[in-house]
């Protein structure tokens, strides 16, 4: 390899535009040394998109110079496109202020944004030996970030939390279910906007929480995810039996909000791919319309600590609330609402809001309590000491989720909010209910003026377009119930 490759890196297109610098250059060239060194053929160069699904394109590894230094185009569109894979924004028009302002160099004739690999994040595949993924940030053409791609945002959020003199420690617990396919849907008349669903029967009968023999039943396929998310650096930490038939658990060790949030989408993709190589369909839906399938939560333990000192903010020495933790929960409780769209993003995902069903539905925090929206694992001298926010779902951008997490709970402290007492009775009738349905998620946080001024209208427009395509599409599908309602009476 030549000495002089980092110097090529360095002097291209990508550095003119001030998105690769000397440290970057010399880290891609060890990236283009290694993949050779193990024989990786093919590099698939992604993103994390608008709803956290990795997009992007797959390279010779020859090409790996080329991306590194010129960056790699991709359609815009593929940040203007809803979940049924449709773009919702007007790019044919020419005139983008008629869409959302700000976003001309977006809506223009379906151009192309380029990709901008990052070589502190190459990932060799172990499921596919021949071939690496190399995580990318998304920039246009002319070198300035795109406001809302994913870990923008996210950055944006952790910028203004140090700017404060905080960092944060997240930590993952991730439900999803693991079933057989039994038709995977391949017929020409399967192949609609979205497509049909697949079909499927269990893994395991489930319904034995934790027990151990249910464990046995799944170790071939949950030792191979296990080893795999090692291979990765996902760090995982225990892997568990949950509450329904096939479903499953994986926590990891924490860290910060960016690195967790790479972590979430590699695992995400990872378990989709290497089940479909054995004839399994993993599913991470909040609530699959199966009979007997239980909901997927996903769970974000957060914690806060002075960025001078790394003490933990939250732990206390007796058992009342420090401020910063006082004032972070009473953030996060304020903003639930808005919070949503970021942490609840589809349809289907406030189904899961049920009373009793250790999903929250109303915006309480309690102590140690699973029924709370917020559950506070607050112990004194407990160094471990974080808060849980129970809402969110595995179909969330985590991005996304986590910045509505850093931007809510740092309101609170930096306003001097202290939370209200905690509570005992998560589900009682006198606590406010979260949003009960996508449409009053999007409503709450295009009202938002938290998200307007830490994230920029852009943003804020952005989404609120996104996701209201996506519930104008659902309501004018003809249900189930509509049908058996009104076909025979009428």
């Amino acid at each position: 390899m030549s000495k002089n490759l980092a110097d090529e890196i360095k002097s291209g297109a990508l550095a003119k535009l001030g998105a690769r610098d000397e440290n970057s250059a010399h880290l891609a060239q060890g990236i283009i040394e290694q993949a050779v060194a193990k024989n990786i053929e093919t590099v698939r160069l992604v993103f994390a998109d608008q709803h956290g699904i990795l997009r992007g394109k797959t390279v010779a590894t020859r090409m790996l110079k080329s991306a590194f230094s010129s960056g790699i185009g991709v359609p815009s569109t593929l940040l203007l496109k809803d979940t049924s894979h449709r773009t919702v924004f007007d790019v044919w028009s020419g005139d983008a202020t008629e869409t959302l302002s700000g976003m001309d160099t977006l809506l223009g004739g379906a151009s192309d944004v380029l990709l901008v690999p990052d070589p502190t994040c190459f990932h060799p595949l172990p499921w596919s030996p021949h071939s690496a993924i190399l995580m990318c940030d998304v920039i246009d053409r002319a070198g300035a970030a795109i406001g809302f791609s994913s870990r923008n945002v996210l950055q944006t959020a952790e910028d203004q939390m140090r700017g404060a003199g905080f960092e944060a420690i997240f930590g993952l617990e991730v439900e999803f279910q693991i079933f057989q396919k039994t038709d995977a849907a391949l017929d020409h008349e399967h192949a609609t906007i979205p497509p049909k669903a697949i079909e499927t029967r269990n893994l395991t009968q489930g319904w034995q929480y934790l027990t151990d023999t249910r464990y046995s039943e799944a170790e071939e396929i949950l030792d191979t995810l296990r080893r795999f998310a090692e291979e990765l650096g996902l760090a995982p930490r225990s892997m568990e039996v949950e509450m329904g038939p096939s479903q499953f658990e994986f926590t990891f060790d924490p860290s910060s909000p960016m690195i967790q949030a790479d972590r979430f989408v590699l695992f995400r993709t990872m378990v989709k791919e290497v089940c479909a190589q054995r004839g399994l369909h993993a599913t991470f839906m909040a609530k699959p319309k199966l009979a007997n399938a239980v909901a997927n939560g996903w769970h974000i333990h957060q914690s806060l600590l002075d960025i001078k000192t790394g003490v933990n903010l939250f732990m206390s020495q007796d058992n009342k609330l420090t401020s910063h933790a006082s004032g972070w929960i009473a953030g996060l409780l304020k903003h639930a609402p808005a919070s949503c769209l970021l942490t609840t993003p589809t349809v289907n995902g406030y189904k899961r809001f049920s009373e009793f069903q250790l999903a929250p539905n109303r915006i309480t925090w309690g102590a140690d309590n699973r029924g709370a929206m917020i559950r506070a694992l607050l112990y004194p001298d407990d160094t471990a000491s974080r808060i849980e926010n129970r809402v969110a779902d595995t179909t969330a951008n985590p991005y996304y989720a986590f910045a509505a997490q850093i931007l809510g709970g740092l309101s609170g402290i930096t306003s001097g909010a202290a939370a209200p007492p905690p509570t005992r009775t998560p589900y009682a009738k006198g606590a406010t209910q979260l949003p009960d349905n996508l449409s009053a998620a999007i409503d709450a946080f295009e009202d938002s003026s938290l998200f307007r001024t830490a994230l920029g209208d852009e943003f804020v427009d952005y989404l609120v377009h996104l996701k209201r395509a996506e519930w104008q599409r659902y309501l004018m599908t003809v249900s189930e119930w509509e049908q058996a309602e009104y076909f025979n009476l009428f």
